[in-house]
């Protein structure tokens, strides 16, 4: 069963549990590099470096009880892994520029993975095709409005927050292995 709230990360760093906070993180590690992937085309690679040095940051702060806000730090972490990602990405494209050798025009190597993040896409719309209605319609909104809280949402749906977390945890799960098992399958092509 996959974990819906991760408040208890906030308390047990504070405690100084490192065991439990490693086990938590190593949790949340994959969520977040999907996240980045997925919804925001991020290379593997450059994802997790992300996702590393956003948690880096969060922990540090947590350390230094800059945050306590226990209930949101998933959407707390998911901000700050796309800002981390936002940050790296702008600062590398300041070095990444078309250059003429000759009468050669060489491209930024950004070609590639403009073609891996359409094929990611094409994925994902496949395995967000195989949702139910009010599946697809639930993630739809969480996808159009990435900061909204799950009162707001159990508002505009008029399901209890509790079930709006409980579906979209599972949803997310569906979508999660969906994309594995597409990604693998065309791999396997």
């Amino acid at each position: 069963m996959s974990r819906v709230d991760y408040s208890e990360l906030v308390e047990v760093i504070q405690a100084g549990n490192g065991r439990r906070a490693d086990e938590l993180l190593s949790e949340l590690m994959p969520r977040l590099v999907d996240y980045l992937r997925i919804g925001m085309g991020a290379p593997t690679e450059r994802a997790r470096e992300a996702v590393q040095q956003a948690l880096l940051n969060v922990v540090e702060k947590i350390h230094e009880e800059k945050i306590n806000h226990h209930r949101t730090i998933f959407r707390y972490l998911i901000r700050a892994c796309r800002n981390e990602y936002l940050h790296q990405t702008g600062y590398e494209q300041r070095f990444d520029h078309e250059t003429e050798v000759g009468d050669v025009d060489v491209q930024p190597p950004g070609q590639l993975a403009a073609l891996l993040s359409d094929e990611r896409q094409k994925i994902l719309e496949s395995c967000l095709n195989e949702l139910d209605d009010e599946s697809r319609s639930l993630i739809d909104h969480f996808f159009a409005h990435p900061d909204t809280t799950t009162r707001e949402t159990s508002k505009e749906f008029g399901l209890s927050e509790a079930n709006v977390r409980t579906r979209k945890s599972r949803i997310i799960a569906r979508l999660h292995d969906c994309y594995k098992r597409k990604s693998r399958d065309d791999r396997a092509r």
